[in-house]
């Protein structure tokens, strides 16, 4: 009786490494472009928000409108419409440039889990606290 070794698969392709950051990439690219020529500045442009229809701001509200104003490169707008979203925009694309660059290296990180979740849960903090603090009268200048 023979034992016949299975073959290891051959590594990806930089093309088939490249395909997921690059399509996220690429949508995200479409969706900006879509804001930058689609205004949501005009109401109900892009339809409407079910929270700020019932008169509460949530973290998203006037994200949109942030991201048109970045493309007008009116920073100072953008900032105005939501801080939270204009300010994470650097965060998130750095994001994908190292995802990026490490498809394009051929390079495998390790997640640490127990960062990811400290991450996440410090975000849904930040998040909750800045719904709260800009449907307040003191925190309505965060108001979109």
């Amino acid at each position: 009786m023979s034992v016949v070794l299975a073959q290891p698969a051959p590594p990806a392709t930089r093309g088939r490494r490249l395909l997921a950051p690059g399509l996220t990439i690429g949508g995200l690219a479409l969706a900006t472009l879509a804001l930058h020529v689609r205004d949501p500045h005009q109401h109900g442009s892009w339809g409407f928000c079910p929270s700020a229809a019932m008169g509460f701001y949530c973290p998203g509200c006037g994200g949109l409108r942030a991201v048109n104003d970045l493309t007008h490169g009116d920073v100072g707008a953008a900032l105005s419409s939501n801080i939270l979203v204009t300010l994470l925009i650097p965060v998130v694309s750095l994001g994908l440039l190292v995802w990026l660059a490490d498809r394009w290296r051929g390079r495998t990180r390790e997640l640490n889990a127990a960062r990811i979740t400290r991450v996440a849960v410090l975000f849904c903090v930040v998040a909750v606290a800045f719904a709260v603090v800009r449907n307040t009268s003191f925190g309505a200048w965060l108001a979109p």
